[in-house]
């Protein structure tokens, strides 16, 4: 008697399509060699004397930085691995294509839904944007998503000893710039100008899986997110990587003390605090501790710039956006969002000056 043969189980199988790697790409590739050409010789100078102490600070802070965002990054993978599986399509065009500009006000609030940092946020981002998502209102989630989330502003309660105006004004205007410079993104570009080729003729995920198949078994389904965040974790993890290496080096070098000799007029202190937001790659959910410390020492609206342009602009963030943009856009995204960011916390310290 024959039987017939029972059916396999879908397996997973990374996309087949080839695209030749863009110059984005090949810059980032670049880095990543760059990189670990430098770790190799820092290492084999680790163990002269000379070097001993700049080398044992670097390994402290670099492990430091790691320990602190990977569980952050590995919540925003599993965040994406189970948008892939369990979001539907039909959804998300029904929610952000009907009504492209109420959408991005809608973006703006996504953190409160999907609570992830900044370390975090751009697996994330990647996924909605396979799913079709307009790139208007991805920008704003990746934006105001590290800022307006209910563990950010309990970490920045705390730091502020439940001073509920810093949280308050942090959430607001992390808010407002990310829909301003998400409207702003959607007058320039969409998917076909702002992405990278891979995009452009990616209409699923390429995987060879199902996903909208809801009869699947729910262990089936749970399988294929957990393939699909451990591809984001080790596709964007390497830029984490990179950013926390060049941080780890800036800490071990430089003395923070020197920048508080400079700090003689506002405008002067908030680019100061800019900067140090960008260099530094504080994860949103710690980097309130970092600002409260400068209380009295610095004006209230650069301690909000630190705490606002860091997790929208810093180190290991662009080097992420080459996994995802192309290079006019990040230029355009850095541009606009750290000149948004600065001439709102000049508005702020005229309005406001003190906010306690």
């Amino acid at each position: 008697m024959n039987q017939q043969p029972l059916p396999n189980l879908p397996i997973y199988k990374p996309a087949s399509t080839r695209i030749p790697p863009s110059t984005s790409e090949i810059v980032s590739l670049g880095l990543e060699y760059c990189f670990l050409t430098c770790a190799i010789l820092l290492f084999f100078q680790g163990m002269t004397p000379r070097w001993y102490k700049l080398i044992n600070d670097l390994s402290i802070n670099f492990l430091a930085i790691m320990l602190e965002a990977l569980p952050f990054m590995l919540i925003g993978s599993l965040v994406s691995g189970l948008i892939e599986v369990f979001v539907p399509i039909a959804w998300i065009d029904r929610i952000f294509h009907q009504r492209k500009t109420m959408a991005v006000f809608l973006a703006g609030s996504m953190g409160l839904f999907f609570p992830v940092c900044e370390c975090a946020i751009v697996p994330v981002v990647r996924r909605l944007l396979s799913k079709g998502i307009p790139l208007s209102a991805a920008i704003t989630f990746l934006l105001a998503g590290p800022i307006v989330n209910v563990i950010v502003a309990a970490s920045t309660a705390i730091a502020y000893r439940y001073d509920w105006t810093f949280v308050a004004v942090r959430l607001g205007i992390g808010y407002a710039l990310a829909v301003f410079i998400g409207l702003l993104v959607g007058r320039f570009f969409n998917q076909e100008n702002g992405l990278l080729p891979t995009w452009k003729t990616r209409t699923s995920c390429g995987c060879g899986h199902d996903h909208g198949n809801v009869k699947q078994p729910l262990f089936i389904r749970l399988r294929h997110a957990l393939e699909h965040a451990s591809d984001d974790f080790f596709d964007v993890g390497r830029y984490l990587v990179i950013g926390a290496f060049i941080t780890a080096l800036m800490r071990s070098t430089l003395d923070m003390n020197t920048f508080l000799h400079l700090m003689d007029s506002p405008w002067l202190a908030i680019l100061l605090m800019m900067a140090m937001a960008i260099i530094l790659n504080l994860c949103s959910e710690t980097d309130a501790f970092i600002a409260a410390s400068f209380r009295g020492l610095l004006p209230d609206s650069a301690q909000m710039a630190f705490m606002v342009l860091g997790p929208m602009l810093d180190i290991k963030l662009i080097l992420m956006y080459f996994s995802v943009f192309r290079k006019r856009t990040i230029l355009f995204l850095i541009l606009t969002v750290f000149t948004t960011v600065f001439l709102a916390m000049l508005g702020l310290q005229f309005l406001f000056p003190n906010l306690s």
